[in-house]
């Protein structure tokens, strides 16, 4: 059924982070907005960003990709696309660039729509392409992040949401290089995992 489409639930941040990193220098400050951090629903993972605080491109990447937090997507969306909805146009645009015909997207996290949709195969290519960028494959494949005490906010620290890359965790897998987890009621649990041994990376 590769070719069913499906929802992504945050599989979704895969796409929110290569475009931050094809767009932004990683030690750019962003400043999140009242709009991008109170837009959350409840229910969703988020790193509890404060209006007018400021992190970096990467700190808000080791968020988005590490922890899950929707919230870092947002304020990552402004700050790339100079609003939500022009980020989504542009994760639309690179979807379309990258031949992913089953996809279509209307938030920038995995938020449940009806027209936010994606299929395996999508995502295989999409990660696929992702992983040749060695920033991405970094932080995608981190088993946790420590994000410093901000102008608003203490210091962070977070386990990643996908247990086979954490050491000693029960679902430890070693050939794990990188990956991204996704839950909602609705999408129930996804996963985008890459992994390699003997020469051969596969996903």
């Amino acid at each position: 059924n590769e070719n069913k489409k499906m929802y992504p639930a945050s599989t979704t941040k895969i796409m929110t982070a290569i475009l931050t990193i094809e767009n932004c220098v990683l030690n750019d400050n962003v400043t999140a907005s009242y709009d991008a951090v109170t837009s959350i629903p409840d229910g969703y993972s988020t790193a509890y960003i404060q209006v007018g605080e400021t992190l970096t491109v990467d700190q808000l990447l080791q968020l988005l990709l590490v922890h899950s937090a929707n919230d870092a997507a947002n304020v990552l969306a402004e700050y790339v696309g100079g609003s939500i909805d022009s980020f989504v146009t542009m994760m639309n645009t690179k979807a379309h660039d990258l031949n992913l015909t089953g996809s279509h997207f209307t938030n920038t996290f995995g938020m449940h729509d009806e027209n936010h949709y994606t299929t395996a195969f999508d995502l295989a290519i999409l990660m696929q392409y992702c992983m040749k960028n060695d920033t991405f494959r970094k932080i995608a494949g981190s088993a946790s992040c420590s994000i410093p005490a901000t102008n608003k906010y203490g210091v962070r620290s977070y386990n990643s949401t996908n247990e086979l890359i954490i050491p000693n965790n029960k679902n430890y897998y070693q050939y794990v290089t990188a990956g991204k987890t996704g839950y909602t009621s609705q999408a129930g649990d996804c996963l985008v995992s890459c992994s390699y041994k003997d020469d051969l990376e596969l996903i």
